[in-house]
């Protein structure tokens, strides 16, 4: 039972490592600012357990089981224990893999659930094959996703085929960086970086299949005077670092490891590109607006990236990178050296990528979460809580 003037206790869920999901960190930061009480329920992994990079009351399960079935099955039976005995008067499941234990408890104790779908989970590559697996996680969609009445998503083309399939389109709040201008960019003799090196860089926590890693790896061994960075974690590093070592460039690659956003932002500055390079093999890569795309744009550095709608009509909108037809070693280090080779034409599309940047912002699209909270509080909790800041 609550009282008029407490805080909104909001419990946010996600299977990644609490500390680099950086959507589920920037949604509890507008969140908290409006008055909310914030609690994330994550996983005790590596460093995401070990540091103070959160601000937020966090609840960290220690798992057994890494990855698999085993793993998503009892995470969502803690989940569902954890929510069924704490207080929460809002949940947020991000991604499927939270969703059916928020959606149960929702019901039980009738308090809302918003659903945020940082992706079109059954269209990921991982599934592709896995017909069971597969049809285990549409099973959980279908028998939450028509029932749900606050849906939040990533891009308009996942927004679409969630209307398509469930007559239902949820918001759409993109994965816009905040302003990075006050974050200083690494010195590249303290990385070891040859001052007269083009440097390019490939980050995120999803380095995974069919992302161009590996083809990219080649484009460095083809192309003179490049240094790759590659900052974050996915399941095809370890491909990448034997292709480095058999294309002998270990002197011309760096892995950083999984980085705190400011300081993931701090390498991005060294570089003079960042890659993006998602093939068009599955429509969650198809319809994907990455974190990383946006963080280049915001650290001023040109974009060369696949050509995928939603990605490419950003680039093609301000005119801020190089479109490649196909993820191939030579088109990437065609790419490069285009960019390396033209001054006149990197100027430019790092004057544009300033004004992008202008305009693709958290701090802009910040505005929409508040409206989409706004509203859900006045339905939900008018007159129950303290107030809560709207948006202007």
């Amino acid at each position: 039972m609550t009282v008029p003037g407490e805080k909104i206790r909001v419990t946010f869920s996600v299977t990644n490592c609490i500390c680099f999901d950086q959507r589920v960190l920037k949604m509890a930061g507008v969140l908290e600012k409006m008055g909310a009480s914030i609690t994330i329920i994550g996983r005790k992994k590596g460093l995401c357990c070990n540091n103070n990079l959160i601000p937020y009351k966090t609840v960290r399960f220690r798992m057994l089981f890494k990855k698999g079935f085993l793993f998503y099955k009892f995470f969502n039976i803690r989940l569902f224990f954890w929510l069924l005995f704490n207080k929460s008067d809002l949940l947020v499941a991000n991604d499927l893999d939270t969703l059916l234990p928020n959606f149960l408890i929702s019901r039980i104790k009738r308090i809302p659930l918003v659903y945020d779908s940082h992706e079109y989970f059954t269209g990921l590559p991982e599934l592709k094959g896995r017909g069971f697996v597969k049809s285990v996680w549409k099973f959980i969609e279908t028998l939450c996703f028509p029932h749900l009445k606050y849906v939040i998503t990533v891009s308009e083309g996942i927004a679409n085929i969630y209307e398509k399939e469930y007559m239902k389109k949820p918001a759409v709040i993109k994965n816009f960086s905040p302003s990075t201008s006050e974050i200083k960019a690494k010195l590249r003799e303290q990385l070891g970086i040859n001052k007269n090196y083009f440097v390019v860089i490939i980050q995120g926590t999803g380095i995974n299949i069919d992302k161009g890693g590996e083809e990219l790896i080649e484009a460095v061994a083809l192309t003179d005077n490049i240094f790759l960075i590659v900052a974050g974690s996915g399941d095809v590093l370890p491909f990448m670092k034997k292709k480095v070592k058999e294309l002998n460039v270990e002197n011309r690659v760096i892995f950083t490891g999984t980085l705190a956003w400011n300081e993931l932002i701090s390498y991005t500055k060294v570089a003079d590109a960042g890659m993006v390079l998602e093939k068009d093999t599955n429509l969650n890569y198809r319809f994907s607006l990455p974190n990383k795309l946006f963080d280049y744009i915001s650290a001023g550095i040109p974009v060369i990236s696949s050509n995928l709608p939603l990605i490419s009509e950003v680039i093609i909108n301000y005119n801020c990178g190089i479109i490649i037809p196909e993820v191939t070693p030579a088109e990437i280090s065609d790419a490069i050296k285009m960019l390396s080779g033209n001054q006149i034409l990197y100027k430019q599309l790092k004057k544009n990528c300033a004004i992008a940047s202008s305009e693709l912002n958290w701090e802009k699209e910040s505005e929409k979460v508040k409206i989409f909270y706004s509203n859900l509080f006045d339905t939900e909790f008018a007159g129950k809580y303290a107030k809560i800041e709207k948006n202007e």
